[in-house]
């Protein structure tokens, strides 16, 4: 395991608030992982979805000064956007596209400022976000976009 001086930090997005990306962010919250972790999403959210899954997962409020630690299943610190309208599993919403961007927006943000070294984006709906008005081909494309990278590469 990496020491704190070479420990990797993870931010993980919740994707589509409506699909099934909140439900794999947090199942993966009960997993062991080398790397911290933290996620970007709407914590009540995520708490309302881990109820419902019958998942233990205590969501923490993320602060930069936190000390860089390996995941420990069961704790997830995030970073708070909320939604812009309530929504339920499975049933799409146009009004929360912005929501689902700015955890895009935030992701990167993060990484181009150093303090985070990688991120892993859940699933988003490209037709809602489109009928939001909002143009979107993809996390690929809107991601290079937003670091200037020609060449983008998805993994």
């Amino acid at each position: 395991m990496p020491s704190s001086s070479d420990q990797e930090k993870i931010v993980m997005t919740s994707g589509e608030p409506a699909g099934v990306g909140p439900d794999v962010l947090l199942a993966a919250a009960n997993q062991r992982y080398a790397a911290h972790i933290i996620a970007i999403g709407d914590r009540e959210l995520l708490q309302c979805r881990a109820d419902r899954l019958g998942l233990d997962v205590t969501l923490t409020p993320y602060s930069s000064t936190d000390p860089l630690t390996p995941h420990q299943p069961g704790r997830l610190p995030v970073i708070h956007i909320p939604l812009n309208k309530e929504c339920e599993p499975g049933v799409l919403n146009p009004a929360n596209a912005g929501y689902v961007l700015a955890q895009l927006d935030q992701a990167v943000s993060l990484c181009r400022a150093g303090e985070c070294h990688a991120m892993v984006t859940g699933p988003v709906h490209k037709a809602v976000i489109n009928e939001a008005g909002l143009p979107f081909r993809g996390h690929t494309e809107y991601l290079a976009a937003a670091t200037g990278d020609a060449e983008p590469l998805m993994l």
